[in-house]
């Protein structure tokens, strides 16, 4: 196969945004809040350069302090998003959800980039910042999807047992509607990117098997553990 990908002029990454004006466009018709689709494109826009040029720093300095750095920096984001949905204070809840994504989505890149991988060395940002980007955002997604379920079961006075059951059926659908799909309805992002740049489609499904496994691993196990630790906070705001 071809080892190359082909380069995309920026004339050309223009076009790409064409479907995206017609959509604008039909918002801006429709009177539905055009304004706030173009800010999220723009900011988009600003924010895959700004992380090019990132990524690329980090690559070449190659130091394992500024690797762990950004880790930090994506795990303690990820916690504090996560809470974005609950109403009950951000300052009870935050390191819960930081001890339940740390715990789930750490304890999952560890086997994924030093069992299964190996990686040598063991921070090679290339592969343990991208992996730890979409294991920390999962957990995120997972932790929030659990926290506004079990949070809307208690208020209609479900029993929190019943209702922890619920929130983690809830934030699991997203991620095993995938593990359903992939294959049959879509390949998935991390799959087309390495088949787009050459790597035999036998090679591209392995790794897209190991990420699978993992995001669905460290959601379950984040979400879990999330809705363990918080139960005094939730029976005492709603029970």
């Amino acid at each position: 196969m071809n080892e190359s990908i082909q380069t995309i002029s920026y004339f050309n990454l223009a076009l790409a945004f064409i479907p995206v004006a017609v959509v604008i466009v039909i918002l801006w018709r429709w009177n539905i809040g055009y304004k706030t689709s173009i800010y999220a494109v723009f900011r988009m826009l600003i924010q895959l350069l700004l992380i090019g040029y990132f990524l690329a720093y980090i690559f070449e300095a190659n130091n394992h302090w500024i690797v762990i750095l950004v880790l930090a920096v994506m795990l303690f984001s990820s916690s504090w998003i996560a809470l974005r949905t609950v109403k009950i204070p951000l300052k009870e809840l935050y390191f819960k959800s930081l001890g339940a994504i740390a715990l789930g989505g750490g304890l999952t890149l560890v086997i994924i980039t030093q069992v299964v991988l190996a990686l040598e060395p063991w921070y090679l940002p290339s592969y343990l910042i991208p992996l730890a980007g979409m294991i920390f955002a999962n957990s995120m997604n997972s932790v929030s999807l659990a926290g506004e379920r079990l949070e809307s079961e208690l208020k209609q006075h479900a029993h929190y047992g019943k209702a922890r059951v619920a929130a983690l059926k809830a934030s699991l659908i997203p991620i095993t509607n995938s593990l359903f799909a992939v294959g049959l309805v879509s390949l998935p992002g991390m799959m087309t990117g390495q088949i787009l740049s050459g790597v035999s489609p036998f090679i591209a499904a392995r790794y897209q098997i190991m990420v699978m496994c993992m995001i669905f691993g460290s959601a379950g196990i984040s979400a879990a553990v999330f809705l363990v630790m918080v139960k005094s906070n939730f029976t005492n705001s709603y029970e």
